[in-house]
C-alpha cells in the first residue's frame, strides 16, 4: 500500500504544498509544531532516508535547503532546523522548523492548532518565495 506521501505527491490526497520539482515534495505539516513547519519528501517511496540512492539523497538535501531558505525569510528565528524521525510514516522525510529556542522541537508534546485558513495563510507567504 502506497504510503500517505506517495498519495499526496499522486494528488490522490490533499495537502498544503509548498513546493515541488520532479524529485521532491515540501507540504505543510498539518500538525505543526510551531506555525511554519514543513515536510520535505522524496517522491520515491523509500522508507529509510539511509536507503535512498545517492542522487535522490542529495537532490533532496538541497531541496530542503532552498525550502529552508524561503521559511528563514518568511519566519524570521534563531534557526530553521532539521529533523529527521521517520518514526510516524514509513517514507523518508525530513521535518524543516523555525524555532528560537530548543524546546520547540519537542514532537511528544502539545502540537498548534490551526484552521484551514491559518494553513492557508501560512501556504500563500511561502509560495510567494518561489
Amino acid at each position: 500500500m502506497a504510503s500517505v506521501f506517495t498519495r499526496i505527491a499522486l494528488r490522490e490526497i490533499p495537502a498544503y504544498i509548498v513546493a515541488e520539482d520532479d524529485r521532491n515534495m515540501a507540504i505543510l505539516d498539518i500538525n505543526p509544531l510551531v506555525e511554519g513547519h514543513v515536510l520535505v519528501f522524496p517522491k520515491m517511496e523509500v522508507d529509510w532516508i539511509f536507503d535512498l540512492p545517492d542522487a535522490d539523497y542529495k537532490a533532496l538535501m538541497e531541496f530542503s535547503k532552498d525550502i529552508a531558505n524561503a521559511l528563514s525569510r518568511v519566519y524570521p528565528s534563531k534557526r530553521i532546523t532539521m529533523s529527521v524521525v521517520g518514526l510516524e510514516v514509513p517514507h523518508a522525510h525530513v521535518h524543516l522548523i523555525p524555532i528560537n529556542q530548543v524546546s520547540e522541537l519537542n514532537f511528544s508534546g502539545v502540537r498548534c492548532i490551526f484552521e484551514k485558513a491559518d494553513f492557508q495563510a501560512c501556504l500563500e507567504r511561502l509560495k510567494l518565495e518561489f
